[in-house]
């Protein structure tokens, strides 16, 4: 789902679905950092308000690899969220945008919510590259937190 409001207004690239498993289980594979590295990148990420860290890649042309994070809000077992800033040669242009997590206890596991908001119009590659990536990410987060007891 990707909601836009006029040509000037930020995008959002929402993907959300419910996992068979509980807000915990999920919440370990959201912020365990082998854990992410097994569904999204390589990073240094702590699950702490204000702790500044990178996920990491390899790098491709216009993208140096990295993102640039900074945690915003940590409430444990229902939302996690954090920036994304991009880095490399168009991204240093100022790509910057924030991922939300939500968790919601639903009918049998956990309706998951993720939200990337702040798309500008001039970031549309950046968002069709987003919007394409986090199914496959999100897909991902599923089988990795499948596989913890």
């Amino acid at each position: 789902m990707t909601k836009l409001a006029d040509a000037t207004a930020t995008r959002s690239i929402v993907v959300e679905r419910v996992m068979h498993h509980t807000p915990e289980k999920v919440w370990r594979a959201l912020t365990q950092g082998p854990l992410i590295e097994e569904w999204l990148m390589k990073n240094d990420f702590r699950p702490v308000v204000g702790h500044k860290f990178n996920f990491r890649a390899e790098p491709m042309p216009q993208w140096n690899g990295v993102v640039d994070c900074e945690v915003l809000i940590v409430e444990p077992n229902k939302r996690l969220s954090y920036s994304w800033n991009a880095s490399g040669d168009e991204a240093a242009n100022g790509l910057k945008t924030i991922v939300t997590w939500t968790l919601t206890p639903a009918d049998g596991g956990t309706h998951i919510r993720m939200e990337q908001s702040g798309f500008r119009p001039e970031d549309e590659r950046f968002f069709q590259g987003a919007n394409y990536g986090w199914q496959k990410m999100v897909a991902g987060l599923e089988r990795v937190t499948a596989g913890l007891e």
